[in-house]
């Protein structure tokens, strides 16, 4: 997230709202807020795990709340101790978003282009763009921030930018991560009957130009998917992927989080994919998926065990005759 104008390191402590121990200096301001998977320079982060220690500090982001004060400040990087840096970072992304009751189904600041047609019982939220000569059909809702293209069908009973499901365990309770990001959806995008698109957590989620959506697929946040991407029919995207341009997710196909799949990807249905795909043009099946003539292959293997495990115990039966 892109703060409205810069602000400096005494600011953001002031939002912060209790004082923190700073170790290293540069001279710019904190220009936005983003989690590790989507900082720029500029950025404030947080990091509270070893697991990401070294991403952190290697990462763009110029200003880091951590809870580790032995670790050593990297040139050009300012470090703020903290107890707490999941809550420190929360404090400071609640001062930059709002929920604001709406008295009406479409907030007077939403901006509907020539040509498109809004149904009845549509909720559009505060600020949303929408393009030429979309169909927004009944019982959408269309969240906050949300921007999409022209010639965009969205089918009945679909939830566009809605928070991402994002909690930190603690001893007592889970702790949600606010979102203060936002949804973008290109032009010539179809998307079917009870979908849901959640919207980044600090970045934002993306549907590429041309990409179609079967009914009751689900998309995490701050996931990318390209151009002229298929999906079918109860897949899952997790957060944090990027899925590339032509790819194809078929029905209740679903997709681990942080992850990369190369263009031309085909995921067969019901199928479930735990790694990246760097290869161009591979096709994969089975959970976890692998490799789809591999898979077919491992399938002919097991449909043929029992006559294998017969045939196995007639020889060790004449064994034991001789």
């Amino acid at each position: 997230m892109r703060f409205p104008s810069p602000l400096s390191l005494d600011e953001i402590i002031r939002l912060i709202g209790r004082p923190v121990t700073t170790l290293g200096e540069v001279p710019g301001k904190v220009t936005g807020i983003n989690e590790l998977h989507s900082v720029e320079k500029g950025d404030l982060t947080f990091v509270d795990c070893n697991k990401y220690y070294k991403r952190a500090l290697e990462s763009k982001a110029t200003f880091i709340i951590i809870n580790q004060s032995d670790l050593p400040c990297p040139e050009g990087k300012v470090l703020l101790i903290s107890e707490d840096p999941l809550t420190d970072y929360l404090n400071v992304v609640k001062s930059f978003i709002h929920f604001t009751p709406q008295n009406s189904n479409i907030h007077p600041t939403a901006e509907i282009g020539e040509g498109t047609v809004i149904q009845p019982l549509v909720f559009i939220g505060e600020n949303v763009k929408i393009g030429k000569n979309c169909l927004i059909h009944s019982n959408v809702s269309i969240y906050a921030d949300t921007v999409i293209g022209d010639n965009v069908v969205i089918h009945s009973n679909s939830t566009i930018g809605g928070d991402a499901c994002y909690f930190q365990k603690r001893p007592d309770k889970w702790v949600k991560l606010e979102s203060c990001g936002k949804t973008l959806i290109g032009n010539d995008v179809e998307i079917g009957c009870g979908c849901c698109i959640d919207k980044g957590v600090s970045g934002t989620t993306y549907i590429g130009d041309g990409t179609k959506f079967d009914n009751l697929v689900q998309v995490g946040h701050d996931t990318h998917i390209g151009k002229r991407v298929l999906l079918g029919a109860q897949s899952g995207i997790a957060g944090c992927t990027y899925i590339d341009d032509d790819c194809k997710i078929w029905a209740k196909a679903c997709v681990n989080k942080d992850l990369y799949i190369a263009k031309n990807t085909i995921l067969y249905a019901l199928s479930a994919l735990d790694k990246s795909v760097n290869q161009e043009g591979t096709t994969l099946f089975g959970v976890p998926a692998i490799d789809a003539q591999t898979k077919w292959k491992e399938l002919i293997y097991v449909k043929n065990l029992p006559t294998l495990y017969k045939d196995v115990n007639e020889l060790k039966q004449k064994e034991k005759g001789e």
